[in-house]
């Protein structure tokens, strides 16, 4: 069941991430979305952790809901805003019974009405430290962390963005899911630094469908990730007048960066959904690509 076993098999990885909703009504709606890319049979899928641990029940419950009653492997976020050890502790205890054996070990971001990170009395301030921490935990998790194409947003520089992440892999991380980006360029640049600095982990890429204009706008705007200018004037032409073309420039925009991907060895896809189907499946309908499963 661990995601690493798949990643050493020769085969990339075809993954999906998830959030848990709000209200019954999203959580229906997901339900709906993950039957829907079922027969697509993922790699593996992962669910987030919500600012300042906001979700950490419903983070547990939902991985354990999908590994055991839709049979899919998952693997559960966690961050270490909010969270003394003894609490991570408690979390991943209560990971391990529920069978899950992966993890993505992340700073996090700070609550909601916070600009700064601050780690509480008694708990991490970076997901170096939580790797280490889940390593030694007495579970034998599977341990995932970021990695950053284009720099992390809080970053002084690439190397030493580079270097953070080697701590990293360093301290327990067995392979590296990246930010979202929309220049392969920025990926082989990060892929072969990273090589270079002896981080010898795979390297999974995020991939995030442009479906919605001024979505995509702000989400590239708090995670650093820029868009190329040929792509955003394009979309920005069609924006008002036809939206629904947005979503087939988005797919094929999404599918052509897969197939590269791909053909130039790319160890898995991750793709942001949304808590959405519809453009990733058929981006990985058009991918038509064997993957480990």
């Amino acid at each position: 069941m661990r995601i690493d076993d798949l990643l050493g098999r020769g085969l990339p990885t075809i993954s999906f991430e998830f959030f848990p909703p709000k209200t019954e009504q999203g959580f229906t709606q997901l339900y709906q979305t993950i039957e829907e890319l079922r027969p697509l049979r993922p790699s593996y899928v992962s669910v987030t952790y919500g600012a300042g641990g906001s979700t950490r029940q419903k983070t547990v419950e939902l991985v354990e809901k999908i590994q055991n009653d839709a049979k899919i492997r998952s693997m559960a976020h966690l961050t270490c805003v909010g969270h003394t050890a003894d609490q991570i502790g408690g979390i991943l205890d209560d990971l391990w019974k529920c069978g899950i054996r992966n993890v993505l070990a992340l700073r996090g971001d700070p609550p909601a009405g916070q600009t700064v990170f601050t780690r509480i009395e008694g708990g991490f301030a970076n997901a170096d430290e939580l790797a280490k921490y889940i390593r030694g935990s007495g579970h034998d998790f599977c341990i995932g962390v970021a990695g950053y194409p284009e720099g992390h947003p809080q970053c002084l520089n690439k190397t030493r963005d580079l270097e953070y992440l080697k701590r990293k892999v360093d301290n327990g991380g067995n392979f590296v899911v990246t930010q979202l980006f929309f220049d392969n360029a920025d990926f082989y640049r990060f892929r072969d630094d990273a090589r270079s600095m002896g981080i010898k982990v795979p390297i999974v890429a995020g991939i995030m469908p442009i479906t919605n204009v001024s979505q995509i706008k702000r989400f590239v705007s708090m995670c650093g990730a820029k868009i190329p200018h040929r792509l955003l004037t394009k979309l920005e032409s069609i924006e008002t007048s036809n939206p629904d073309a947005v979503h087939q420039v988005g797919v094929d925009y999404a599918a052509m960066q897969c197939r590269d991907l791909l053909f130039n060895d790319v160890d898995g896809l991750h793709f942001y959904t949304l808590n959405k189907s519809k453009a990733t499946v058929e981006i990985v309908k058009a991918l038509n690509v064997k993957h480990a499963a």
